[in-house]
């Protein structure tokens, strides 16, 4: 290695240093404030917390907190988030696998109406939503607000469309003799989807999952809109959203609520890391 790259090297890993320092910052802020009280994080924000044992007892008031009920609101936020992955993973892989195998103009034309709807920002038609949702309770009685069928049903509509331009792209690189092997063998269209095509699918399914339940976990617009504050159903991002009133904020509880919603998409993300590379990068190159 001459001098130049080397030179370019450094300079590289320089830079890789700074985007590391940015990112983990506010990791290490909310840390370290978890672990204060409420005058010490306003007062001392970059100081280190003289006492530990401060964040085990803002974990305690929050999970015993009745205005936050904080363990019904984990409960709500794992329910959502499971049930809305397991739709964006299972309707979009079918929907992708049939406009693969569909060659035709009707097929292409869907496709790339999917792929538009990905450029669609969500706050055009969140009001529109809301109030199609209430449309829907009127004239059927089925109730889609303040449920958590309407939260299932709006985080499909929204996943949809990356997930079937993740899953289309995938599927072309498997090969079609394998379903034709299982075909010949008496399989029926279903069983060569669920028993041939959906486990091959798994890098695509980690890197939907990861994608997906970041944002679900997170986000607090639409669970508000749709749940609302107050209702017996809420979210974490609701929930934490309770220790901010309107002349105080709560920010040692806060700071600690956000680190403890934050360890199980960490602990997550860990787990299935390896896949997300694959899952991206799959069908790219057929």
């Amino acid at each position: 290695m001459n001098t130049s790259e080397q030179r370019r090297r450094n300079v590289f890993e320089l830079l890789m240093l700074a985007l590391l320092i940015a990112f983990l910052y506010p990791f290490v802020i909310v840390l370290i404030n978890s672990a204060k009280d409420s005058f010490s994080v306003t007062q001392f924000p970059m100081r280190l917390p003289e006492n530990w044992g401060q964040l085990f007892v803002n974990i305690r008031t929050i999970w015993v907190s009745p205005n936050v009920r904080y363990s019904s609101s984990f409960f709500s936020s794992v329910v959502i988030t499971m049930s809305s992955l397991a739709a964006v993973t299972i309707f979009p892989a079918m929907a992708g696998w049939v406009l693969v195998r569909t060659k035709t103009r009707t097929s292409q034309v869907l496709f790339m109406v999917f792929v538009a709807a990905m450029v669609i920002p969500f706050q055009i038609v969140m009001f529109p939503l809301v109030s199609w949702f209430r449309t829907v309770f009127e004239i059927t009685g089925v109730r889609l607000l303040r449920s958590y069928l309407g939260v299932v049903l709006a985080y499909l509509g929204f996943g949809l469309s990356l997930s079937v331009f993740m899953y289309h792209g995938f599927i072309k690189s498997i090969p079609y003799e394998l379903e034709e092997a299982a075909i010949i063998d008496g399989c029926r269209r279903p069983e060569v989807f669920f028993r041939i095509v959906f486990p091959l699918l798994t890098p695509v399914h980690a890197t939907i999952a990861i994608l997906h339940g970041i944002w679900i976990w997170n986000d607090f617009l639409l669970p508000l809109l749709i749940l609302g504050r107050g209702n017996r159903i809420q979210t974490l991002p609701l929930a934490v959203a309770n220790f901010a009133g309107a002349f105080v904020k709560q920010w040692d509880l806060i700071l600690t609520a956000i680190l403890m919603a934050m360890v199980p998409v960490l602990v997550f993300f860990f787990f299935a890391q390896k896949k997300i590379i694959r899952g991206m990068v799959a069908g790219s190159i057929k």
